[in-house]
């Protein structure tokens, strides 16, 4: 592989606007009500970054969301106008519109009636930098191929920056696409991707690996893929065009069977999950039905407030409803036994919510998947191009020659998201009638350990991490395709993620628990097991995340450890997280997930490689 540099779509942010979030002890699953925003954002209906551009002199306009607190009429519509505001797009999905306003505005606008929250037309992004043809076998998906499980019948929406056209997206005759559906989101742009990144991420989802003889195959290689476009040429996007195809995958479910959406995307969390309409949507998607894999994030790395990458979970993976996915290194080998955490995927707990993520991790470091001749990331990464080895002699016999059939390396918790959804189309396809919670369930429960306390990760520039394998690094353990595709539990019930706090209210790093009420993981109404406080039936298994000692459902889920092992580390992290300090965000974008660039084996020279 070419050590050529890489896109940075996360790193995009930095030059962004700040950001000013107050972390807050406990926050239960709720719904949005105004004495959770109470709560939240200091009584105000605005977001942390809107108080602070009302509350300054800047002249302009700004795009923003309004979430109201009952159904919209015209009556509500006048109230806003008289305010200033301009409605623009509907997001019904989110019972809220977005409009055009000034920014001088934009206190009249809070205080016009029956608005619930409103929050920036946030920017979005991907979540990739740039494993081989291990993928598959790491997670024992080759298993399932060789059982016929193949994702047939299930479609999965991508919303992405667009899936183009490549050969390892026909059907099994080669005699046309299983890109059945394609719409874009993006004002002014086809469907097309121009950018790269979502027909990667097809790819790891649903290529047959046809120009690469079966080297490179995605984990469910006969689904439909729904191309749901919402990023732009640059990578980029805005939380309404999320928002509005999420809206569009739930319209479309009957009629292509969409049974999972895949968000390889994210931004910094700005508010508690139950207001921010990124994550009502997701939630909306999921209560119909359709599971939704998230990728976590890519900052790991970021040691900005002492956290040591901690507390970076992006939004909407900060909902406890999703599922949430970290990235692993396979290291070049099919071998799970040598795999370890990539230094960029991020950690919880989540901010605000103090929700327990990731939920899982899955390979996501030099992932080759489909490439797009001459698009943004095909030119990036021209070292990382790889081209495929069915000549058009062949094709001749059985596929059409002008579809591209090369392929690219990138990395990132983006890559490591479509690994998830796949394997969820599989279960589908087995059991048509799982809910997307059992689903979560079974994935989490069959999940395996990385079989270590502590790894190191080094990136190309030769900076050296030690990840700790705690439950904010590795979630439930390392997705194993084959085993929850095995499992045959079934529950009734949400399969929430839970959150973290403070035993007793106060900073106590050995009392540190999970909570277990009547909504979270353990509690009569979830669905993680009839037995829910027995060590054998808790959700990470028969032992605590990082040794071989049974945890007790009643005890700390961390053992006698502190959370982060090194004290130093958890002083100073756990006063930011759970303190009284603040954390300002560094940018507003939302972004594909792609890291700056891939780990490199530990003890190499990144510059000769």
């Amino acid at each position: 592989m070419g050590k050529t540099k890489k896109i940075t779509a996360m790193g995009a942010w930095r030059n962004l606007m700040f950001l000013l979030v107050l972390a807050m002890p406990f926050a239960a699953y709720a719904q949005s009500d105004n004495a959770l925003y109470h709560r939240t954002n200091n009584g105000s209906h605005l977001s942390p970054e809107l108080q602070a551009l009302a509350d300054s002199s800047t002249d302009g306009y700004v795009d923003v969301i309004v979430q109201f607190d009952q159904k919209y009429t015209s009556d509500m519509e006048n109230d806003l106008s008289k305010n200033g505001a301009v409605r623009f797009k509907s997001l019904g999905l989110v019972n809220g519109n977005v409009y055009h306003v000034t920014i001088k505005q934009l206190r009249k606008l809070e205080n016009s009636k029956h608005v619930l929250y409103i929050t920036p037309d946030r920017k979005t992004s991907m979540s990739a930098t740039t494993d081989t043809a291990y993928v598959a076998q790491t997670v024992n998906a080759t298993l399932a191929a060789s059982y016929g499980y193949d994702g047939t019948g299930v479609g999965v929406a991508v919303i992405d920056s667009g899936v183009g056209s490549h050969r390892d997206l026909q059907n099994k005759n080669n005699t046309g696409t299983r890109v059945v559906y394609s719409e874009s989101f993006v004002t002014g742009q086809n469907a097309n991707d121009v950018y790269g990144h979502g027909t990667h991420v097809a790819g790891i989802i649903a290529g047959n690996g046809y120009s690469s003889s079966g080297t490179f195959k995605g984990i469910a290689p006969n689904v439909n893929i729904i191309n749901l476009r919402a990023l732009d040429n640059n990578g980029g996007g805005n939380d309404s065009s999320v928002i509005a195809a999420i809206n569009r995958a739930i319209q479309l479910k009957s009629q292509y069977n969409i049974r999972v959406i895949n968000l390889s995307l994210g931004r910094p969390v700005y508010e508690s999950y139950t207001l921010d309409p990124l994550c009502q949507a997701v939630e909306q998607a999921w209560k119909a039905g359709i599971f939704v894999a998230v990728a976590a994030g890519n900052n790991g790395r970021d040691n900005s407030y002492g956290t040591n990458g901690y507390a970076t979970i992006d939004a909407p993976g900060n909902d406890p409803f999703v599922m949430t996915v970290g990235a692993t290194n396979t290291n070049g080998t099919p071998n799970r036994s040598d795999d370890t955490m990539t230094s960029f995927s991020s950690k919880g707990p989540s901010v605000v919510d103090h929700i327990v993520k990731p939920d899982v991790v899955a390979p996501g470091n030099n992932v080759t998947s489909l490439q797009v001749p001459g698009s943004t990331l095909t030119n990036l990464l021209s070292g990382d191009v790889i081209l495929g080895t069915v000549s058009n002699v062949l094709c001749l016999l059985g596929c059409a020659p002008s579809l591209p059939n090369g392929y690219l390396t990138m990395s990132g918790t983006s890559m490591a998201t479509p690994v998830v959804a796949g394997t969820a189309a599989l279960m589908i396809q087995k059991d048509s009638t799982l809910t997307p919670d059992q689903i979560k369930a079974r994935i989490m429960k069959t999940a395996g350990k990385l079989g270590r306390t502590y790894g190191r990760a080094q990136d190309r520039r030769g900076n050296i991490y030690t990840n700790q394998y705690d439950v904010f690094t590795v979630g439930a353990g390392y997705l194993d395709t084959w085993a929850a595709l095995n499992n045959t539990d079934k529950g009734t019930g949400y399969a929430l993620s839970p959150s973290a706090f403070i035993s007793g209210g106060q900073i106590v790093f050995k009392g540190s628990t999970i909570s277990h009420g009547m909504s979270v993981i353990w509690g009569d109404s979830v669905i993680w097991g009839a037995d829910a406080c027995a060590a054998n039936s808790v959700i990470w298994g028969n032992s605590v995340i990082w040794g071989n000692d049974v945890i007790d459902a009643n005890s700390v889920i961390w053992g006698n450890s502190v959370i982060w092992g090194d004290t130093s580390v958890a002083d100073t992290a756990s006063s930011v997280i759970w303190g009284d300090s603040v954390i300002w965000g560094s940018d507003a974008s939302m972004q594909g997930l792609s890291a700056d660039d891939e780990d490199v084996p530990v003890g190499t020279d990144p510059i000769n490689q």
